[in-house]
């Protein structure tokens, strides 16, 4: 069961808007470093914020400093933004699922609440 039956992301850049982003694994770093070929010291200088030992991308004008009419670096993106909006929280409460449905094009729109949840549990099993 192909993700791309229930989402399909559209990189329409409604979730890179807001007034944080995702925290980054060291893994994120080096690939998103690798990508853009500089430097991680030069990523975390020009790029990134660091508080409490937590690793953000910077947010530039109320969006993700990467976002530009879509995102730069979309095949080196963190794995947090890959999984976007497919998080296990949605699974919780159907209210987030109709809110997140409502504002990301890339939900299959029409896809029933426990048809979408079977999916994604599915998926995070290993199973698509």
């Amino acid at each position: 069961m192909p993700k791309k039956n229930f989402f399909h992301c559209r990189e329409c850049g409604y979730c890179c808007h807001g007034e944080t982003t995702v925290s980054l694994t060291p893994e994120d770093v080096e690939r998103m470093a690798a990508y853009l070929k500089i430097s991680i010291a030069v990523l975390k200088e020009r790029y990134l914020r660091e508080k409490d030992n937590v690793i953000q991308m910077r947010v530039v004008e109320g969006h993700c400093i990467f976002y530009n009419g879509g995102c730069t670096v979309h095949p080196a993106k963190p794995w947090r933004c890959t999984e976007w909006p497919l998080h296990p929280a949605i699974l919780i409460d159907r209210d987030n699922f109709e809110t997140i449905r409502a504002s990301c094009p890339g939900i299959a729109k029409d896809i029933s609440y426990e048809e979408f949840c079977k999916k994604l549990t599915a998926l995070n099993r290993g199973g698509a």
